[in-house]
């Protein structure tokens, strides 16, 4: 039967593959090995396969090559795209940070102006009570000089009178040493009232100029503070504006986070006193109301520069990263925070102030850090590689506290950050974006 049906394809094939017969010749004869119709046929098609399957491969492999230049072509652009992204950031932030740097000096000679113009209106308040006890006092001189002369004026009228009749009673010669005597005496309570009237005008017309100068420099110092005000309360305004930005774009109530800093805040430099000065009983004046309006800003201002220390605006990687993952969904699952790709190693800081809660391996998180922070917020950072820091321990914005790695479930090096707020995920995109006009 096998035979049968070999015979019967060599008797298909012999027409398109007559059969044929390859001679060897040697020393010893001459032998021929025949080549059937079914064996050229399987020669022919076993050469066409092996043909096309090298064909077939040698186009994979240039497809392949092909591919993988045009892939790390792309990875090349991408990474110098990253890199100028980067380069722009940094650039950014730098200028933030001088803004920033700027910023802090002018709420510094903001308090050195404050201080000197406080200074100046307490001495200007001491001027004014001593001008007044000085107007008084020649009020009350003046006052005391008229009452004696008119005591003189009436004595002098006694002594007229007494003289008078005396004159009637007596002789001549007693009349005229009497007269003389009581000449006498006029002219001397005379001299002495106009030298105590002109001491007194003297004395009046001190108290006027006093008086005057006093007011063109009280002038002149309204003026000067006019100006110190403006440029406290421009520089104060352009401090505020990106901070009042950065923290209504957390999400949170920015009331509720200031409230919670003054409350908790004591000790040196706590919030600002306001300026309080004499009125006599009356309302404030504009100038103290202004001042202590600029003092409540710079007071908001130093609340703010206290709470941004507590809150996750800092970045957790500072360089040589790409984000691979955001916040979101992702492959039909939730994806609670955003990925940061960067080699094994790569240092990772803590965006602000807070406690280890936890610092141990767990699960598809591998080596996984918790920081608790303040106003319920609470950072993670997975997929670590080694953890600088223990359950407990207390951090600042900046520390370092772990590397990146790829442990737990990952597909690669990478920091999974994670931000919480009363154990509910937020997008950490959020504090990130909302930190780039200020830091």
């Amino acid at each position: 039967m096998h035979n049968h049906l070999i015979n019967k394809t060599n008797h298909f094939l012999e027409r398109a593959f007559p059969e044929q017969r390859l001679f060897l010749r040697s020393e010893e004869g001459t032998r021929f090995i025949r080549l059937s119709p079914l064996t050229q046929a399987l020669g022919w098609t076993g050469s066409a396969a092996f043909f096309a399957w090298s064909i077939i491969a040698t186009a994979v492999l240039l497809m392949d090559s092909i591919g993988s230049g045009n892939l790390r072509d792309q990875a090349q652009r991408d990474k110098q795209l990253y890199e100028q992204r980067v380069q722009t950031l940094s650039e950014e932030r730098d200028a933030r940070t001088s803004e920033a740097i700027a910023a802090q000096e002018r709420f510094n000679l903001a308090l050195s102006q404050i201080s000197e113009m406080q200074s100046e209106l307490l001495a200007s308040e001491e001027r004014r009570r001593e001008l007044e006890t000085g107007i008084g006092v020649i009020q009350s001189t003046l006052r005391r000089t008229i009452g004696e002369r008119d005591l003189a004026k009436g004595s002098l009228e006694e002594v007229l009178a007494e003289a008078r009749e005396n004159a009637d009673n007596a002789t001549p010669g007693a009349t005229s040493i009497a007269s003389n005597a009581t000449l006498t005496f006029m002219t001397e309570e005379l001299s002495r009232t106009a030298a105590e009237r002109d001491k007194v005008a003297a004395n009046a017309a001190d108290a006027e100029k006093f008086a005057q100068d006093m007011m063109y420099e009280a002038r002149l110092r309204e003026e000067r503070n006019d100006q110190i005000f403006r440029q406290l309360e421009d520089a104060v305004s352009i401090s505020l504006e990106p901070l009042d930005k950065m923290f209504s774009k957390s999400g949170m109530s920015v009331d509720n986070i200031l409230g919670q800093i003054r409350r908790g805040y004591s000790g040196q430099g706590g919030p600002l006193t306001p300026l309080i000065l004499s009125t006599s009983g009356g309302a404030p004046d504009a100038d103290t109301e202004r001042a202590n309006r600029i003092l409540g800003e710079l007071d908001r201002m130093n609340l703010y520069r206290i709470a941004a220390q507590k809150m996750p605006f800092g970045m957790p990687v500072k360089s040589g990263f790409r984000f691979t993952s955001g916040f979101g969904t992702r492959w039909g699952r939730m994806h609670n925070g955003t990925d940061f790709a960067a080699p094994i190693g790569t240092p990772i800081y803590a965006p602000a102030d807070g406690v280890v809660i936890h610092a141990a391996w767990s699960s598809g998180y591998g080596r996984l850090i918790k920081i608790q922070h303040e106003f319920g917020i609470e950072t993670r950072y997975a997929h670590l590689s080694r953890m600088n820091v223990r359950k407990g321990q207390r951090v600042s914005r900046g520390d370092r506290i772990g590397d990146i790695g790829n442990s737990g479930r990952s597909t690669g090096p990478h920091l999974h950050y994670e931000v919480r707020v009363g154990g509910r995920p937020i997008n950490p995109m959020i504090y990130i974006k909302a930190a780039r006009d200020v830091f």
